[in-house]
């Protein structure tokens, strides 16, 4: 019986009770107390302008609201008129696609082949470059350059040009017309797309250990193609997902440049975006609970497609 005793004790001995999960974290908390409170400044800011912002948009979303009258809960009403009765809405999300399919990896693919172009060349030229290639991105309203490019007049540097050496007769109007004005817009996009992600590639690449390039030489690697798909994006990858994030934001959430270019609203609504009907409802009509529903379909969206990239890059190198 003492034997049996003896021996139900010693695995309570071996074996000790674990700590519960808010024990631990609160354990975490007190070791690295100095660290969270450099950081709570910014955990503030984030939680005040960003988190809260998306919480009550969600739930405002369930609600008639036009900044006058209290809120009126119409549950799932304005989803149902979103997908249902608006069509505007169909146009703003089959040009959003169309034009993040399409800028989103062209732009990406461009940023880091620039960057790993300029990051072989010497430290100052390597300054130079960059800044170079970067200055769009910082410059401020730069649109009124491709306005003078695009006009649609004689004036116009594209319409001069094709009428002095004989491709067409009259100006087109370039903004104007239904056919060239996303196209256009997609232009300019990847014009000032090198911008924060072509950095991060910068860094990224200056971060690469090179013992692991030599040691991949021992390996078998043969040519830069091989080194590049073995070694440096593998090495990589939390830039590479960082700017993948920035440019799926910046080209599901593009408006500035199609309201420039097109005007808002477009003509036919050929430019018109999620964020241009989320402005045209959310700024102008105040119907804030509907461009609240607006806005979380475009969250999921991005959560969606960032989600996708996420296991995409996870392959890179295998």
């Amino acid at each position: 019986m003492q034997a049996e005793t003896t021996s139900q004790a010693v695995p309570n001995l071996i074996h000790p009770k674990k700590k519960s999960r808010m024990a631990n974290v609160w354990t975490e908390l007190k070791k690295n107390k100095h660290y969270y409170f450099l950081m709570s400044p910014y955990m503030l800011i984030f939680f005040t302008f960003t988190v809260i912002p998306v919480v009550f948009s969600l739930i405002l979303s369930f609600f008639y609201f036009n900044m006058l009258e209290f809120p009126r809960f119409v549950g799932w009403q304005n989803y149902s008129r979103l997908f249902l009765n608006d069509d505007i809405f169909m146009i703003a999300v089959k040009n959003t696609f169309l034009f993040a399919i399409i800028t989103g990896p062209v732009s990406y693919i461009a940023c880091f082949f620039f960057a790993w172009i300029i990051n072989e060349l010497s430290p100052k030229v390597r300054s130079v470059m960059t800044l170079i290639f970067y200055a769009p991105a910082i410059s401020g309203n730069v649109f009124f350059i491709w306005l003078i490019v695009f006009s649609g007049d004689r004036y116009g540097y594209l319409n001069g040009l094709l009428i002095k050496f004989g491709f067409i007769l009259e100006p087109i109007q370039w903004l104007t017309n239904e056919q060239y004005i996303l196209i256009i817009v997609m232009i300019v996009q990847l014009w000032l797309s090198l911008g924060t992600s072509f950095l991060a590639f910068i860094a990224g690449l200056q971060t690469i250990d090179r013992t692991l390039i030599e040691a991949g030489v021992v390996d078998g690697i043969k040519n830069r193609w091989q080194e590049l798909w073995f070694i440096t994006l593998p090495s990589m990858r939390p830039q590479l997902l960082f700017g993948a994030v920035m440019q799926i934001t910046g080209s599901l959430a593009v408006a500035d440049i199609t309201v420039a270019l097109a005007g808002f609203p477009s003509v036919n609504y050929a430019a018109h975006t999620i964020v241009t009907h989320l402005m045209d409802y959310g700024t102008i009509r105040f119907e804030m609970g509907y461009a609240s529903a607006i806005a979380t379909v475009l969250f999921g969206i991005m959560i969606g497609t960032n989600k996708l990239t996420q296991k995409l890059l996870r392959k890179v190198g295998e």
